[in-house]
């Protein structure tokens, strides 16, 4: 069967929507060629980004404690997982976090708050943080904070927001079989009202919770007729005490094929490598830097990521540049690069012989 590669790239430039016949082929694990499809998407995304990464940090203002049954969650009702759970955080802590994040190049400060959906006493609380975020530190924001309605919307839209996050997670086939307390066109709503207050929208999918190729695809059209401009794509990460735990469909190339395919339907969004990255992208992560221009840093909700300094070099490594990063991030010796993630080992000759 032909690849058709260089038509791929060039009709996601030119804004022709892939087939889902050639969507299914992507994916398929036999073919394409993996590297020439890594290229193929990656000159969608240089054509459209330059080189440039966008780094983007999470911070869990409110853990646990959550009235949903989402499966895949640590954070909800049904969760056996040993997360510690805590109220919304001190405003003084939050803003701290934000100033040390920026100070580190980070591109945008993520807010996450579990729970259905912000009060409108949580609301207010909010709005208040990410005005003081913006005034005072100057960061780039994103909030992640459940269901919200247009008035909700329309307030943090006042307070300096960037872009509201609401993850449509998986397709609408495949909702009912990971959560049963909210519906996928709840998850839609918000979407709506993040767009009706004019924020940009940040949107996702979880893979590897036993969806089918049909249902990648599917998520990946949705949230181009959304047009996402933010489109991160987690990889579960196998927490023992949550219902949805391991499907093991995922391998580094699985990954990569996902990552790609939403590049060459959504050709112009973020697309952002997030949590799970380190452990199913293992040795190929910086391949993901072809199709996806943007990552966290520093661990997700309820899972710990590679640091800020490991993840910085990769991205140099490959021949990327972390987009507002401090000059003196870039500047190591031989001997910090070797030490760059605290385990430099010397052998003792003794023990060799």
């Amino acid at each position: 069967m032909p690849m058709h590669y260089e038509q791929w790239t060039q009709d996601a430039l030119q804004g022709r929507l892939l087939s889902r016949v050639d969507a299914r082929t992507i994916l398929a694990a036999e073919q394409p060629d993996l590297l020439r499809l890594v290229s193929a998407a990656g000159d969608v995304r240089i054509k459209r980004f330059g080189r440039k990464v966008k780094v983007h940090q999470i911070d869990n203002i409110k853990n646990g404690l959550c009235p949903e049954d989402c499966g895949y969650c640590g954070q909800s009702r049904i969760s056996e997982a040993p997360i510690r759970p805590y109220g919304l955080k001190d405003e003084e802590e939050i803003i701290q976090e934000a100033r040390q994040a920026k100070q580190q190049g980070v591109y945008r400060y993520c807010l996450v708050q579990s729970g259905r959906g912000p009060s409108t006493k949580e609301t207010q609380h909010l709005a208040r943080v990410i005005r003081r975020i913006t005034d005072e530190v100057g960061i780039r924001t994103c909030l992640s904070a459940g269901l919200v309605d247009y008035q909700k919307a329309q307030l943090f839209k006042e307070a300096g927001l960037d872009r509201l996050n609401h993850n449509l997670n998986t397709s609408e086939a495949h909702t009912p079989k990971i959560v049963g307390t909210h519906t996928y066109q709840d998850r839609i709503a918000t979407i709506h009202a993040a767009k009706q207050a004019k924020l940009e929208v940040c949107s996702g999918m979880i893979a590897g919770m036993g969806e089918t190729d049909d249902d990648i695809i599917d998520v990946a059209y949705e949230l181009r007729e959304l047009a996402a401009a933010s489109i991160p794509i987690n990889f579960l990460v196998p927490i023992q005490g949550n219902p949805v735990y391991d499907f093991d469909q995922l391998t580094p190339q699985r990954c990569l094929r996902i990552l790609c395919l939403f590049r060459f339907i959504n050709p112009d969004a973020e697309i952002r490598v997030a949590g799970g990255r380190e452990g199913h992208l293992r040795d190929l992560q910086s391949l993901a830097l072809y199709p996806a221009n943007s990552l966290f840093v520093d661990g997700y909700l309820s899972s710990r990521g590679d640091a800020k300094n490991r993840t910085f070099q990769m991205i140099e490594d490959a021949g990327f540049e972390v987009e507002g990063a401090p000059a003196e991030s870039r500047e190591k010796t031989s001997a910090q690069r070797f030490a760059i993630d605290g385990s430099l080992h010397i052998l003792n000759p003794k023990t060799t012989e």
